[in-house]
């Protein structure tokens, strides 16, 4: 194993500048809005020319790559979706072109979730070539696919609709620091809408101001996270009230309906039958015909005209300190050289939480970059992990054997 390692690592750092070259060159395609398209192809030319067995998009838009045929499945699931750039003068360089600086590269989708592709293709490849897995053992498939889009879904259709595998355990590549992590909190997605009665601005007695209406709710709810749950590994459960919008005739008009959207983090013992119970008694009992409360269900059509209709429930989940998956994930950390460390968690969400959260498959994460530089002008990732996470990607199934 030991002379493996080595020839693994040696084969790695020939190929340095190969994998930092793709990695810029899916960073410099946007990617947008669930608009994976183009960026999958470039991705998919990749795994064709390391020699996948299988390439293809799947139903949804999501880019598939397969090396194997074995019996133990494992996914490397890896967004390559992004949010938007915002305001393009808050970047000091082009966010796609991006730059590198003592060894970081800044560019939109490096560290969330770029980041982690090249590393898990090339280890894929990596893994057959110096039989560090049997394809008769192990069936390995690159997942990449919309997350930012909404949380799970492109994993619920690939469990469920295309190609109807269900993996026996993941790997998520969201940035960890080049930690293993063994879950996050869960999510509830929900709203308030109020109903007024419009009228002129000049005459407002006659109306019902609805954004009125949502005030005291919306200072409950400031004051409300407190009282909400907390558990030792997964931490305090966190609630915000993340948007408004408001229906009016004119701004010269009492608004006769305002709608609050609120995101629920949910911790270990909290469910959503409660959480909902928490803000409903939030809003005053004389108002509780005219203010509503209600569960967000998304059913977007993607990219290619697909819709997989899901409610927007997205549970905790952790796997033990103790499973063989995340054994296996500390074991191949310190193979390639990192120090013994604890598996740690996500403080934002991933696509866990149906792999593990809803499907209750093991799953771990590892990948490079720190999730705080996520959705923000200094996205970037250090190159030196993205190649040394190729070397974990293509170990991991060997020590998962043992």
């Amino acid at each position: 194993m030991q002379a493996l390692i080595q020839t693994l690592h040696e084969e790695v750092t020939r190929r340095r500048e190969t994998i930092i070259g793709f990695l810029r060159e899916i960073c410099a395609i946007p990617s947008m809005d669930s608009q994976i398209g183009p960026v999958g192809e470039r991705v998919a030319a990749e795994m064709r020319a390391l020699g996948f067995d299988e390439v293809r998009f799947d139903v949804m838009g999501n880019i598939i790559g397969r090396v194997g045929h074995g019996p133990k499945v494992i996914v490397y699931d890896s967004h390559i979706d992004t949010v938007g750039v915002g305001d393009p003068t808050a970047w000091r360089w082009d966010p796609f072109v991006g730059k590198v600086e003592d060894g970081v590269l800044y560019a939109r989708g490096a560290c969330d979730e770029k980041g982690s592709t090249p590393g898990m293709i090339y280890g894929i490849a990596l893994g057959r070539d110096l039989s560090l897995f049997s394809p008769d053992e192990y069936t390995m498939y690159y997942f990449g696919n919309m997350e930012e889009w909404c949380d799970g879904i492109a994993p619920n259709s690939f469990v469920e609709v295309d190609p109807k595998v269900r993996p026996d355990f993941v790997v998520i590549g969201e940035p960890t620091r080049m930690l293993v992590y063994r879950g996050h909190k869960g999510r509830l997605e929900l709203k308030i809408t109020a109903k007024g009665k419009s009228a002129h601005a000049a005459s407002n007695h006659l109306g019902d101001n609805a954004i009125y209406k949502l005030l005291p709710v919306i200072e409950a709810i400031s004051k409300l996270e407190p009282q909400l749950g907390d558990h030792e590994f997964l931490g305090h459960g966190k609630i915000t009230v993340s948007d408004m919008q408001v229906k009016t005739p004119s701004i010269n008009a009492v608004p006769d309906e305002a709608t609050i959207f609120i995101d629920r983090r949910m911790t270990f013992g909290e469910t959503k039958e409660h959480v909902k119970a928490q803000i409903e008694i939030l809003i005053p009992p004389h108002q509780r015909d005219s203010v509503v409360l209600e569960e967000l269900f998304y059913d977007e059509p993607s990219y290619t005209g697909f819709v997989f209709p899901v409610d927007k429930y997205f549970p905790a989940w952790a796997i033990e300190e103790e499973h063989p998956l995340v054994a296996a994930g500390k074991a191949a950390r310190e193979a390639i050289g990192l120090p013994a460390a604890p598996a740690g968690k996500w403080n934002f969400s991933t696509n866990g939480i149906y792999w593990a959260g809803k499907a209750g498959i093991p799953s771990i994460g590892f990948g490079p970059g720190d999730e705080v530089t996520a959705h923000t002008t200094e996205d970037s990732v250090s190159l030196d992990d993205v190649v040394a996470a190729t070397e974990f990607y293509a170990l991991l199934p060997a020590l998962l054997r043992r």
